[in-house]
C-alpha cells in the first residue's frame, strides 16, 4: 500500500511537472511548480475521496476538485487590450488536475497519455495556430482625421480594394475631428499591403494598428 501511494505521487509530479515545465518556458503564469502541485494535490484528493468515501461513495471528495480547479483556472484568465489572455493556461490547469485524478484512482495508462496529449497540443499545435493566422489574420485599426461625407466610402473602398473583411466597431466625431476604429480579418499579406498604402496617405491624421 505504502508503495502504491508513493508510485501514485511520483507519477503525479513527473506529468504535472512536464507539463509545467513547457508553461514555465514559455514564461506563462502557472509554471512548473504550479502544474506539479495541481497534478498532486488531485491526486491526493482522488485517494482521500477513495479512502473516505469508501466503497459506497469513493467520490465523496473528487467530486468538488473540478469545481474548486475552476475557480483556480479563472484566475489566470485576464483581457488585455483587444483579448483575453490566459484561457489555454485554464485549460491547462483543468487536464492537469484530471491527470492527478486519473493517477490517483489508479488509471496510469490513461494519465499518460492524457498528458503526453496535453505536451503536444501546448509544443506543437502553435506552429500550425501560427499558419492558420497568416492566412486569416485579424488585426485592429485606428484611424484618425478630418470629418468628410466622404471619409467612410474611401475607407471601405480601400480595405475592399484589398480584399480584407471588416467590421467597424468605434465611431467618434469630436468637432472636426472622427475617429474611426474597426476589425479587419485577412492573410498577412493582404494586411502589409493595406498598411502601407495606408501610411502613404495623407488624408489620414493617425493610423496605427494591433
Amino acid at each position: 500500500m505504502e508503495i502504491e501511494i508513493i508510485i501514485r505521487f511520483f507519477l503525479a509530479s513527473l506529468w504535472g511537472g512536464l507539463v509545467g515545465a513547457e508553461r514555465e518556458y514559455h514564461g506563462k503564469s502557472a509554471g512548473f511548480r504550479t502544474m506539479i502541485m495541481i497534478s498532486l494535490g488531485s491526486c491526493f484528493f482522488t485517494m482521500m475521496s477513495q479512502w473516505i468515501g469508501g466503497i459506497n461513495n469513493p467520490d465523496r471528495i473528487a467530486a468538488n476538485v473540478v469545481t474548486g480547479i475552476g475557480f483556480l483556472g479563472a484566475g489566470v484568465i485576464f483581457r488585455g487590450e483587444n483579448r483575453i489572455n490566459g484561457i489555454t493556461t485554464a485549460a491547462t490547469i483543468w487536464t492537469v488536475a484530471a491527470v492527478g485524478m486519473g493517477i490517483g484512482a489508479g488509471y496510469y495508462f490513461a494519465a499518460a497519455i492524457a498528458s503526453t496529449a496535453v505536451i503536444f497540443i501546448l509544443a506543437i499545435l502553435p506552429y500550425l495556430e501560427k499558419m492558420i493566422d497568416k492566412m486569416n489574420q485579424l488585426k485592429v485599426y485606428t484611424l484618425q482625421c478630418s470629418y468628410s461625407s466622404e471619409v467612410i466610402a474611401l475607407l471601405e473602398t480601400k480595405l475592399t480594394q484589398y480584399h480584407l473583411k471588416f467590421k467597424m466597431t468605434k465611431m467618434v466625431k469630436e468637432e472636426t475631428i472622427l475617429t474611426i476604429e474597426f476589425q479587419a480579418r485577412g492573410s498577412v499579406k493582404l494586411h502589409q499591403q493595406f498598411i502601407s498604402a495606408m501610411l502613404q496617405d495623407n488624408a489620414f491624421q493617425k493610423f496605427q494598428y494591433s
